[in-house]
């Protein structure tokens, strides 16, 4: 039984594997609240510098 059962488990996981290899998640990356908070600022900073004119 035992010797099924490890060989079944071997096969399970490397088709298991092969699956989320062929179908990966399209699902964008997570960014804590502080992060999005700092990000929102620094664009916020941006905005308000005013733009050099390069002549």
């Amino acid at each position: 039984m035992n010797r099924r059962k490890k060989i079944y488990s071997k096969l399970s996981a490397k088709a298991k594997k092969a699956n989320l290899r062929a179908n990966p998640k399209n699902k964008p990356k997570y960014i804590s609240k502080a992060e999005r908070a700092k990000l929102e600022s620094l664009d916020d900073e941006d905005e308000q510098r005013p733009d050099i004119a390069i002549q």
